[in-house]
């Protein structure tokens, strides 16, 4: 099975999605920050989300195809938000992972009637120092552009260490071919998470919010998820879950992952 790359073009930019799946509900997926964009690995993603097909048509988003010099998450959802509603999508089931999570939580905020449900894995509800210094190290090599560098310094933080050590020739391979316009891309999109905080704001969320961390998160930072929890507040229609040896790619990892989310939309 090919997925076909996608656009969806507003009067301010284009941007890229693909979908799959003939199902009547809508589910969004909004991807983490990533070295190259979402849509060239459309097709393991269909794999992956195979389980939502019949239920669900899947749109997956990238970001906007032409990135202006500062693009901050806010700009990220409101532009996210006109695409949906180029679309005609309206109460859907998002999920967003990471940095996706951070755009999926604002513009849940901000557009409450395009969100039925929300889902958020390995993210957080404001910048933390952890997370700062590893923006900072993965900054420098964009800049320096070493590809093989950044891919590895990326790998080490997002994957578990055994997982780590066994993809580590192929993610040194993959960084030797990075085109210069993806170091810049890179550097634009990890530079909006910096002012990134939502930390007063998330217990207005209107919709019921699933929330997934992990305990060994080296990107985040172990209290991160933690504190997500919190500030989501006591709520009936809020649920938490923290995985341990997943990593921050847990949303990859974890082999319970894609039922919880199921189960969670249902």
């Amino acid at each position: 099975m090919h997925i076909p790359t996608q656009e969806v073009r507003t009067d301010a930019f284009t941007m890229p999605y693909f979908r799959f799946g003939q199902g009547k509900k809508t589910f969004v997926i909004l991807p983490g920050l990533s070295l190259q964009p979402v849509t060239a690995a459309a097709d393991a993603v269909a794999s992956a989300y195979k389980a939502f097909e019949k239920d669900y048509t899947v749109y997956v988003f990238d970001r906007r195809s032409d990135l202006p010099p500062v693009y901050s998450i806010s700009d990220m959802a409101a532009d996210t938000a006109k695409a949906f509603e180029a679309l005609g999508l309206e109460q859907v089931y998002l999920f967003g992972a990471s940095q996706g999570g951070m755009i999926a939580m604002t513009l849940a905020l901000e557009k409450p009637a395009l969100v039925r449900r929300l889902a958020l894995g390995s993210t957080a509800a404001r910048v933390t120092p952890t997370m700062q210094k590893t923006l900072d190290a993965w900054l420098r090599l964009a800049e320096q552009k070493d590809g093989v560098g950044l891919y590895l310094a990326f790998g080490e933080k997002i994957y578990p260490p055994a997982l780590f050590n066994a993809l580590r020739s192929m993610l040194a391979e993959a960084g030797k071919t990075v085109p210069d316009a993806d170091f810049a891309r890179f550097a634009v999109l990890a530079g909006s998470i910096q002012t990134f905080d939502l930390s007063d704001r998330l217990s207005s969320l209107r919709c019921p919010v699933l929330a997934l961390g992990a305990s060994d998160d080296a990107v985040l930072g172990e209290n991160a998820a933690a504190e997500l929890f919190e500030k989501l507040g006591d709520r009936p229609d809020v649920q938490t879950y923290l995985y341990t040896d997943r990593g921050h790619a847990a949303y990859d990892t974890a082999p319970d992952y894609k039922d919880r989310l199921l189960r969670f939309f249902a």
